[in-house]
């Protein structure tokens, strides 16, 4: 069963190679469930057990399941998000190099390990602003095939390559295209060839790189994984599993998948932005309720922010709390920091254990070492929007941020079964001091 649905957030991953086509992956597994697309720019006319989802930038998702008896209802939200540090294709994308290679110019987004993506089958996707007729069209694309390399500088070129190397973007990191002189023409073309238009019908992109190597189960009794984009398709991919299989009447069931966490969520679409309020708000109201309906929905609502955590490092297990560290294939991961870089705290951490319980899931905490700096996440810069209680939540991985990272093949099953719990789930907040986890 644990391998099956690896198997399963393996195609989902491998069709995912950009934010735009992790949210049409979604779009498709939500439609076969039965859910309706609404538009933001569209009137809406919600029903009581309807199920729907709405897109914005192509590149963020949320879907709501509204319960049948809402009378005196509330939220439940699970918030992952769609993007992985990669390399994007700059406006004017070639370079030629010593009258002899084409490279492309590139830029970094989010905070990659660099190395990683060297010496690897890379290839480009993203979206493409095409015009037809009097409109501009938004097509997604895939060069399915091996198309780019980051090349090493051998080490008879640089002798101390193996003793620490600061790799610089603009020389290091910019992919090898072709052993011929190409322009830009030659570059729209390939574009328009694969989108099948004219090149002179494309007005813009967003194209980055992504890694071509396939996921794979390993180790010596099959415990691991690795893929691209584990941080954070995992969780995606996991919270809608457990989206689609729970439901509770009294509640508005939601889902969300936010992009560009990986830059700082300051975007239009980003868990920053207004994206979450504005479809909760228009959900309520939608529902014939008013502002203190909203409010009391919000104070008896619950989010669980799922991005993933750093496992103990087999290389480096100083880096890692003494006490305070995760393990793969070990159970949840439960992330707190005095800094309210997470937004757990006892009360959401209380309740989400009680969640893992009922669910007979494992859970493990992890806090960085009081010496060390941590990251963050999505929950914590999506309160300034929509506040209520929330705990950070992922599962124990390595090598976050590399091409291609690991994690432990036995948490993924669990992940969708916590996440199917909390979904049937209902968070009474009774007063200030005292919460109940209904059935």
């Amino acid at each position: 069963m644990e391998n099956q649905s690896v198997k399963e957030m393996f195609d989902f991953i491998h069709k995912s190679p950009t934010s735009f086509h992790a949210v049409e992956n979604i779009k498709e597994l939500l439609i076969n469930e039965g859910y309706e697309q609404l538009h933001e720019e569209n009137h809406w006319e919600l029903k009581v057990d309807g199920k729907y989802f709405v897109i914005r930038n192509q590149s963020s998702v949320i879907a709501f399941h509204v319960g049948c008896d809402i009378s005196d209802y509330s939220f439940q939200i699970a918030a992952s998000h769609s993007d992985s540090p990669c390399f994007k294709v700059k406006e004017h994308a070639l370079l030629e190099v010593g009258k002899a290679y084409t490279q492309l110019n590139t830029e970094g987004y989010g905070g990659m390990l660099c190395s990683t993506w060297l010496d690897r089958p890379l290839s480009l996707a993203g979206r493409v602003l095409v015009k037809e007729g009097q409109r501009l069209v938004s097509k997604l694309i895939n060069i399915d095939r091996d198309l780019l390399l980051i090349p090493n500088l051998a080490i008879h070129m640089n002798r101390k390559a193996n003793d620490g190397f600061t790799y610089n973007k603009q020389i290091d990191l910019l992919p090898l295209f072709s052993n011929n002189i190409k322009n830009e023409s030659d570059y729209l073309e390939m574009l328009a060839n694969e989108l099948k238009v004219t090149k002179e019908a494309i007005c813009s992109s967003d194209i980055f790189l992504y890694n071509r190597m396939a996921p794979g189960i390993w180790g010596a009794d099959q415990e691991f994984f690795s893929a691209p984009r584990i941080d954070n398709l995992e969780c995606a991919y996991t919270t809608l599993q457990g989206f689609l299989n729970g439901y509770h009447p009294e509640t508005v069931q939601v889902y969300a998948c936010f992009d560009n966490e990986e830059v700082g969520s300051l975007t239009k679409q980003g868990a920053a932005s207004t994206f979450l309020s504005d479809v909760l708000q228009r959900i309520n109201n939608d529902l014939g309720k008013n502002n203190e309906a909203y409010y009391r929905a919000l104070a008896n609502g619950f989010m669980v922010s799922a991005d993933n955590a750093h496992a103990l490092s087999p290389s480096h297990p100083e880096k890692c709390d003494a006490r305070n560290f995760v393990l793969m294939n070990q159970g949840i991961v439960i992330k707190s920091n005095a800094a309210q870089h997470y937004t757990s705290d006892a009360i959401s951490i209380a309740l989400f254990k009680e969640i893992c319980e009922r669910a007979v899931v494992k859970t493990q905490s992890f806090l960085n070492r009081s010496d060390e700096a941590g990251g963050g996440t999505l929950g914590n810069v999506s309160q300034a929007q929509v506040s209520l209680n929330t705990v950070d939540i992922g599962l124990a991985q390595l090598a976050m941020h590399s091409a291609y990272e690991t994690a432990g093949t036995y948490d993924v099953e669990p992940m969708i079964q916590v996440m199917r719990e909390f979904y049937r789930s209902r968070i009474q907040k009774i007063n200030s001091t005292e919460y109940e986890v209904k059935r």
